[in-house]
């Protein structure tokens, strides 16, 4: 496999546009990719566009319409919450395999208002449904039971998780992408109205539309192309799903395939847990945050409280150490489902290249990034970037 490196990235503030369509958010985005990476879409060999809730509508050919159409292969894909960094990871192969020099990557949603409720999978089996019997299978739910677990396992209080939402809220304020830029209090959180125990309203990501994208290039092309500019680097891309065990098809696990896609990412990279200097995850609910602290080996099995309470993952400007989602997170910048997995890898690779778009929220002398995805059903992402 050859190297493989982000040439240009493209984002759009996630939020609400109820006057404009999937296919121009996700034009604007692509847009803004090809500038930063000055090339414009006559050299892209492939595009993979990744978007959820109209999965069948050709959403890439559409964008396409919009930006150029040239006769390039399009794939279109759709995976749960981890579409947008699945369609990086058909992007980055398909450079990586040595049949393009040029890809582009794409993650678009529009979802307005909607809630995020539905799990991945489609419909569920009779036989092992647990809707109604031992909860339910709805997003706020699963990982609302995904905290009581670590809460009954390991003795973690409500106020960990509570003070994920205020750190998460605070990195959001330097984020001018994020929906939302707001600082909440640790009592703003305790006390706002409880959605799935022990996720309150502060500790849910808000829905919304948004898009992102990247332009991909090989080695060669990169000398060609770079003029000197600072380039991330892909180390590593794993896509997983879930192995068996015996509670899979009644209680999700949330855990297994990150912690598997974790292991064989640091092991491709050649790097561990200590090597990251700053970690997007996928922090749909404050609980998923922080059972993916341990997942992903910043801290140890039973450690994530103490983690938090000694400043694990605050961004190193207030105090923090080993920072994770300094863009606000999910939480903050909000979770359009197709674009989220992109918009990570746009906020790793920015802080790696002393990018002017995070001027703001910069991690120190970064030199290593982690961009994770997890969608229920199950998938998951991780992508290593260094420079």
């Amino acid at each position: 496999m050859r190297n493989v490196y982000v040439l240009g990235t493209g984002m759009i503030r996630f939020g609400r546009y109820p006057d404009k369509t999937v296919p121009e958010l996700g034009a604007e985005a692509a847009l803004i990719a090809l500038k930063d990476a000055g090339v414009t879409i006559k050299d892209v060999e492939l595009f993979a566009c990744g978007n959820l809730f109209q999965a069948n509508a050709m959403v890439g050919q559409r964008i396409l319409q919009q930006v150029g159409q040239t006769g390039i292969p399009v794939v279109n894909v759709s995976n749960a919450c981890a579409t947008g960094s699945t369609a990086f990871r058909e992007a980055y192969i398909s450079v990586a395999s040595g049949m393009y020099d040029i890809t582009m990557a794409v993650g678009v949603e529009q979802m307005g208002k909607q809630g995020l409720l539905g799990g991945g999978g489609g419909g569920s089996d009779p036989a092992y449904s647990t809707e109604g019997r031992i909860g339910s299978g709805l997003m706020p739910a699963v990982f609302g039971q995904a905290g009581m677990e670590h809460m009954r396992k390991y003795g973690t209080k409500l106020e960990h998780f509570a003070k994920i939402s205020v750190k998460s809220h605070q990195h959001a304020t330097k984020n001018q992408f994020s929906q939302y830029q707001n600082e909440v209090t640790l009592e703003d959180v305790l006390n706002a109205r409880v959605v799935a125990f022990p996720n309150t309203l502060y500790m849910c990501c808000p829905t919304g539309d948004g898009a992102a994208a990247a332009i991909l290039v090989s080695e060669d092309k990169l000398k060609q192309l770079a003029g000197g500019r600072k380039r991330a680097r892909v180390a590593a891309s794993v896509l997983t799903s879930d192995p068996y065990t015996d509670r899979d098809l009644t209680l999700p696990d949330v855990n297994t395939l990150t912690k598997r896609a974790a292991q064989k990412a640091y092991e491709t990279a050649g790097i561990g847990p200590k090597d990251v200097s700053l970690t997007e995850l996928h922090d749909c609910f404050a609980t998923a945050e922080l059972v993916h602290y341990e997942n992903l080996g910043l801290c140890g099995d039973g450690e994530a409280g103490k983690f938090i309470d000694e400043g694990g993952g605050k961004h190193p400007s207030l105090g923090g150490k080993a920072p994770v989602n300094v863009s606000g997170g999910l939480l903050s910048k909000g979770h359009p489902l197709g674009a989220t997995g992109v918009a990570n890898i746009c906020e790793v690779v920015w802080h790696l290249t002393g990018d002017d778009r995070v001027k703001q929220r910069q991690v120190p002398n970064a030199k290593v990034g982690l961009a994770h995805v997890i969608g229920l059903g199950s998938a998951c992402t991780i992508h290593l970037l260094t420079v």
